[in-house]
């Protein structure tokens, strides 16, 4: 422990450089930027940057690459609680009670708590960075193609269990999310699926124009039909600060989505997202009024918020320690580091040891910067509730419009959003929850390729997901999960039966 205080002292000597603070709000700044506008998210922040990287110091390239990660984290929550639109697919969960907070004009109290929660769970989880990496980073490496397909199953099943609605409606929307990301080239074999002859789909569909266009154009779709529109109230500066019974609620979230965050965010091949998909379900399956979420509920803010900056962080164990992307984001940052000579992996703490911890450090103050920025501009944000709505939507249009575009420059994503807009105003006439379908879309390649290595492994003998402990221990609880989301229905039927049975007795 001594030595660990001795290595974050040098850290902080290395992290409170002027030259180091300044690109690690220079970072914050740009990622909270780029996690508020719908289409940008993180990778494409971080693509966009990186080359600007090239002269700069290694410390420092790192410092400000970090900073503009975990910046999206908090600045994605922006959006999504104000419009309905996440910034970054992370923030698809958010939208739900972090937008009807806001129709109850309550958008400051959600802000700050998400400002608060991605706050404390960064803290927490640079905390777990330092100590656990090592123990951690073990653990992970055990992880091959099998236990990758039993994790993936795992979190669908959870997702279905924790939805608390309807569990055919939940795997069927994650059905439709698997079967769109099944569209494009197919990695193992070359040959190109379901593109219709449309060379842009030859990369398969992206999670931004699916998001925009299932949360932020079917919402503007809903709210076009209702006669007038839903007025928000306008916030006062008075009512920007959560009640203490708000504060009370969003604890308990906050860390079960630190803890829930980190874990997932080590393990290589995970993405954030399903952190705050998780963190959801769990909230809402373990709250005595589940009927409040999806009408406002502080939990369903806190928890998903605090579990994706986690999970960001979390993603830096393996990226550090082993040199292992768990992401595309951590994947660009790794190519950062080593166009600088310097190469991620077990060597890195002892050879460079002011570069890791000094990373380390860094991150404790980018932290401290995004908390600062984020809660005295959180009468900003909410100030453009005050723009009317006949303005404000045709904006809103435009500028996913633009968003969706320039991620790839291509047309073809725009029609994306807009059928995918349609598609989900559709589906929630018909009272669909459609969270499954962008985590499906995000999981199909990944599932895909790990059922399919697994078999290549095994010659085609599928005991090999049950021959191997952890995906035999993932897939066994699964299968409990199924069957106690069974337990319902079953209740229902039996209910059904012996009141069938009651009226022939009376008839």
């Amino acid at each position: 422990m001594a030595e660990t205080f001795q290595n974050l002292m040098l850290g902080f000597a290395v992290a409170l450089q002027p030259s180091v603070l300044v690109y690690a709000f220079v970072g914050c700044v740009i990622g909270t930027l780029v996690g508020m506008l719908p289409g940008v998210g993180p990778l494409a922040g971080i693509s966009m940057l990186l080359p600007a990287t090239f002269g700069l110091n290694p410390i420092v390239a790192i410092v400000m690459l970090a900073g503009v990660y975990y910046g999206a984290m908090y600045g994605g929550s922006t959006t999504s609680i104000l419009m309905r639109i996440p910034g970054e697919a992370a923030s698809v969960m958010t939208c739900v009670d972090g937008y009807a907070m806001t129709q109850r004009g309550r958008a400051g109290p959600a802000l700050a708590i998400a400002a608060i929660g991605s706050f404390i769970a960064g803290t927490l989880g640079v905390l777990g960075l330092m100590l656990l990496a090592p123990t951690l980073a073990e653990f992970a490496l055990r992880f091959g193609p099998p236990e990758y397909t039993g994790l993936l199953l795992l979190g669908f099943l959870v997702l279905a269990y924790m939805s608390g609605g309807s569990m055919l409606k939940t795997l069927a929307m994650a059905a439709f999310g698997l079967l769109l990301g099944m569209i494009g080239i197919d990695v193992m074999s070359g040959y190109t699926r379901f593109n219709f002859g449309i060379v842009e789909l030859g990369d398969g569909i992206g999670i931004v124009p699916v998001a925009v266009g299932l949360f932020g154009i079917s919402e503007i779709l809903m709210t076009a039909g209702q006669p007038g529109g839903d007025r928000v109230q306008r916030p006062t500066l008075r009512e920007l600060v959560p009640s203490g019974e708000e504060l009370l609620h969003s604890a308990g979230p906050i860390a079960r989505g630190s803890l829930l965050g980190f874990v997932i965010g080590i393990i290589p091949g995970s993405a954030h997202i399903i952190s705050s998909f998780v963190a959801y379900g769990m909230e809402r399956r373990l709250s005595r009024h589940p009927e409040r979420f999806g009408k406002g509920a502080i939990e369903g803010v806190a928890g998903p918020e605090s579990a994706n900056n986690a999970a960001a962080t979390g993603a830096f164990v393996p990226m550090m320690a082993l040199g292992v992307p768990t992401s595309p984001v951590t994947a660009v940052m790794i190519a950062a580091i080593m166009v600088h000579g310097v190469i991620p992996g077990p060597t890195l703490i002892n050879e460079r040891p002011d570069l890791f911890w000094g990373f380390v450090a860094s991150m404790y103050v980018g932290n401290v910067v995004l908390l600062v920025l984020n809660l005295p501009l959180v009468g900003a944000f909410v100030s453009i509730l005050r723009i009317p709505y006949s303005y404000l939507y045709p904006c809103i249009l435009c500028f996913c419009i633009l968003g969706c575009y320039s991620v790839s420059n291509s047309v073809v994503d725009v029609w994306i959003m807009l059928a995918m807009g349609g598609v989900g105003y559709a589906l929630r006439k018909f009272g669909f929850d459609l969270a499954p379908v962008a985590l499906g879309l995000v999981l199909a390649p990944m599932l895909e390729l790990s059922v399919r290595q697994s078999l290549a492994m095994s010659a085609g003998d599928y005991g090999i997901f049950v021959n191997r402990p952890i995906s035999a221990t993932m897939l066994a609880l699964g299968v409990v999960l199924f069957a106690l989301s069974l337990r319902p229905l079953l209740a229902r039927r039996t209910h059904w039966r012996a009141k069938i049975g009651l009226d022939e007795e009376q008839g």
